[in-house]
C-alpha cells in the first residue's frame, strides 16, 4: 500500500489529491504539507478536502514524515527542490505535477535520479492529455507538413500564465514531429493587417472565462478537411487521478526521471 505525502494539501488541487487518496484503495495518507505560516496548519486534512476526518493534520514540514512514506507528491510551486532533495535522501519516490521548473531544476532532478532517485515529472498529469500528445504526434507525422495547426486553449478566469504548458507541450510535439523550433514557428494570437497566413507556423491562441478547469484543441486544417483532437477536463480529479498512477508505477521502477508517457506505457 502506497503511503503518501500531498506537498500544498490545502490548495485547490492539494485538497483533489488527499480527497482521491483517501478514496483509493491500496493508497494511505502519510502527510499532509503547507507553507509555514498557513492559515490551514494544524487541521485535518480530510476535513479540508470535504471528507470525514483521516487523522493526519496539515504540517509546515515535510521531512519528519519522509520515513514513513513511499511517494510524496507535489503541485505546488515553491518549495519543489528542497521536498525533492529530501525525499531523495530517505529513499522516497518523487511525483511532481507543476509547470514552475527552471532549466536549473531539470538539470538538478536529471541529477538525483543518476543518485537512485525514482521521478516522475510531468506538467499535466492527467492520463487523457497524455494520450492527447501521443495522438498529436501521431497525426502530424501522418498528414504531413501541407496541414496548417492551430492550437487553442480555455482556462478559467484565475489563471495567471498564457499560453498554458500542456498548449506549450502540445505546440513542442508537433515541433518536433515536423523538425521546427518552439521559439521560431509558434505565433502567439493574430491582430490587425498580419497578411495570410503562412503554412511554416503554429498559431496559438488562450482564452480565459469562469471555471473551465482545462481546455485543448489542436487544429490540423487543409483545403477541404479539417482534423481537431480535443481534450476536455471537467474535474481536476483527472490530474489527481494520474498523479496517483504515478506514484504506484514508481513503486516498482527503476531508479530514473520518467514522465507520463513512460507511466503510462506510450512511449
Amino acid at each position: 500500500m502506497p503511503k503518501v505525502i500531498i506537498i500544498g494539501a490545502a490548495g485547490r488541487m492539494g485538497r483533489r489529491l488527499v480527497s482521491n487518496v483517501l478514496n483509493t484503495e491500496g493508497f494511505a495518507l502519510a502527510g499532509a504539507v503547507e507553507y509555514a505560516g498557513s492559515p490551514e496548519l494544524g487541521k485535518d486534512a480530510g476535513v479540508l478536502a470535504g471528507e470525514a476526518p483521516c487523522g493526519v493534520a496539515v504540517t509546515a514540514d515535510a521531512t519528519p514524515l519522509l520515513p514513513g512514506a513511499d511517494a510524496v507528491i507535489v503541485f505546488a510551486t515553491g518549495g519543489v527542490m528542497e521536498v525533492a532533495r529530501a525525499a531523495a535522501e530517505k529513499g522516497c519516490a518523487i511525483v511532481i505535477g507543476t509547470t514552475a521548473l527552471t532549466a536549473e531544476n531539470k538539470v538538478e532532478l536529471k541529477q538525483l535520479a543518476a543518485g537512485g532517485a525514482r521521478i516522475v515529472v510531468a506538467g499535466n498529469m492527467s492520463v487523457g492529455v497524455n494520450l492527447l500528445y501521443k495522438l498529436v504526434r501521431e497525426a502530424t507525422l501522418k498528414l504531413g507538413n501541407e496541414y496548417d495547426v492551430e492550437i487553442l486553449e480555455m482556462h478559467h478566469n484565475q489563471k495567471k500564465d498564457a499560453p498554458s504548458g500542456t498548449a506549450v507541450r502540445l505546440a513542442e510535439v508537433v515541433c518536433e514531429a515536423r523538425n521546427w523550433n518552439y521559439e521560431e514557428d509558434v505565433r502567439h494570437g493574430r491582430v490587425g493587417m498580419v497578411g495570410k497566413r503562412t503554412n511554416h507556423e503554429i498559431g496559438m491562441h488562450s482564452l480565459r472565462g469562469g471555471d473551465v478547469v482545462g481546455d485543448h484543441t489542436v487544429i490540423f486544417a487543409v483545403n477541404g478537411e479539417r482534423v481537431e483532437l480535443t481534450h476536455k477536463a471537467s474535474s481536476r480529479d483527472t490530474f489527481a487521478r494520474g498523479a496517483l498512477r504515478a506514484a504506484a508505477f514508481l513503486q516498482t521502477a527503476a531508479p530514473g526521471l520518467y514522465d507520463m508517457q513512460d507511466v503510462l506505457g506510450l512511449k
